[in-house]
């Protein structure tokens, strides 16, 4: 009698994408990707943007903790900045199908880089609230929302499927890296220009991805996106396409139970983010520059992670590569959660970002590699939603919880649910251990 994991894998093996692995690894070969002009573009200017836009994590952090000297409002800030994704996140997939995803990044990227502008000023001038904050945040989170999809589904554009997972390995990279560059020159910028220094570069900087994208070129117009310049108003209702999305992923089990995986992940995780100037002030009793040890040191880990997959390429057994990254993440924030020595809590925060990336990223490459084509920016969108429309409900709750039970409990708490869930998966699920 045939398992249920097993009865998956036979009936989705006729409609979903075979998952192969591309190459064997090699140190060249961890950069191939970069041979793509177009894609060698695009990172290069993403890099600079994401650098900026850690600094600005930072300084905004420690701006609102400062300012209401509450865990509960760096929960809300967190909530402000990615609830769209709830609603945008879907309608960013269907746009990412329906019209030119380069275009859509850099109409978005030039609101967000204005948001930021505008913060800086707020703050030089001594006039910024919280308030303001999160409006300002909302803002920026509904350009990111919007933006999304197509920033996962272009990667594809850029290299084909041969190279796709290398340039989702080096994508990450650089997000990685940024994130390890950005907290440290937000210290930096923290004791030169002061907080309003690191909104202003976070805001100069998404000129660099503009610059980036305006410069790809395309052999084929057609190849710009999955249908370029295509009039809405000639395709099938908004919401006629939405639901295909859904059915589509509802008809496939792994694919869905991928998504659930990452919901859960970052719904009881991801608010450790917004929790760590909580951690820097209030339990390592660190200033500014200490919260910005605290995120680049779990920066630090993910660019390891990220550079991990670049040199293992494509690989068979990815379903544990995802699943042992999030139960590892999982343990890493429970005892991040009980440490209160700060060389064991880096210790921690390393291992959890290094751990993490590598789920994430995977998960990344087996959804672009299971779905259709013409289906990936509405699978890019789901999977957003689940990893950053999770993010807002998680932030709030964990703020509120942080609140009255402090933030140590709450994480550790969070930690454990995703450990035991992952768990149960790992051993019901033989279906997604074979990916």
């Amino acid at each position: 009698m045939l398992k249920a994991g097993d009865m998956v894998s036979k009936i989705e093996m006729s409609t979903e994408v075979k998952v192969e692995p591309e190459r064997s690894r090699s140190v060249g070969g961890m950069f191939r990707a970069l041979r793509h002009r177009n894609f060698l573009l695009f990172w290069s200017g993403a890099f600079l943007s994401n650098t900026g836009t850690w600094m600005q994590a930072v300084a905004q952090g420690w701006l609102v903790f400062e300012l209401s000297n509450s865990p509960f409002w760096l929960g809300v800030d967190g909530f402000m900045s990615t609830a769209p994704g709830l609603v945008l996140t879907l309608a960013g997939g269907v746009f990412a199908d329906l019209i030119d995803r380069r275009k859509l990044l850099i109409y978005t990227q030039v609101v967000a880089g204005i948001a930021a502008l505008t913060l800086g000023v707020l703050v030089l001038t001594h006039v910024v609230q919280v308030w303001m904050i999160l409006v300002l945040s909302f803002v920026t989170g509904c350009c990111m929302s919007i933006a999304g999809p197509s920033y996962m589904a272009l990667v594809f554009d850029l290299v084909g499927r041969e190279d796709l997972a290398n340039a989702i390995a080096l994508n990450s990279t650089q997000f990685q890296l940024a994130r390890v560059l950005g907290p440290v020159f937000a210290g930096v910028g923290f004791r030169l220009f002061g907080l309003a220094g690191c909104f202003f570069a976070n805001g100069l900087s998404f000129a660099a991805v503009v610059i980036g994208l305006a410069m790809v070129r395309f052999d084929r117009p057609e190849k710009a996106s999955a249908a370029p310049d295509r009039s809405l108003r000639d395709k099938r209702a908004f919401i006629q396409d939405l639901t295909e999305g859904f059915r589509y992923v509802a008809t496939r089990p792994r694919v869905s139970m991928l998504l659930m995986i990452s919901a859960v992940t970052s719904l009881f995780g991801a608010p450790y983010l917004s929790m760590t100037p909580v951690f820097a002030r209030d339990i390592f009793h660190l200033g500014e520059t200490g919260l910005a040890v605290l995120m680049g040191t779990a920066g630090a880990g993910a660019l390891f992670g990220a550079l991990f997959l670049a040199y293992l390429g494509d690989f068979r057994h990815k379903g544990w590569f995802v699943l042992g990254g999030d139960l590892g993440f999982a343990l890493c924030l429970i005892c991040l959660s009980l440490s209160t020595l700060l060389p064991v809590s880096l210790i921690f925060l390393f291992a959890l970002g290094f751990a993490i990336v590598c789920a994430v990223a995977v998960t990344n490459t087996l959804l672009q590699k299971l779905v259709k084509d013409e289906m990936r920016g509405r699978v890019m969108s789901m999977f957003m939603l689940s990893f950053i429309g999770a993010m807002p409900i998680g932030n709030l709750i964990a703020g509120a919880a942080s609140h009255r039970f402090g933030v140590q409990h709450t994480l550790a708490v969070g930690g454990l649910i995703i450990a035991v869930f992952v768990s149960v998966l790992t051993l019901r699920r033989p279906d997604l251990r074979d990916l």
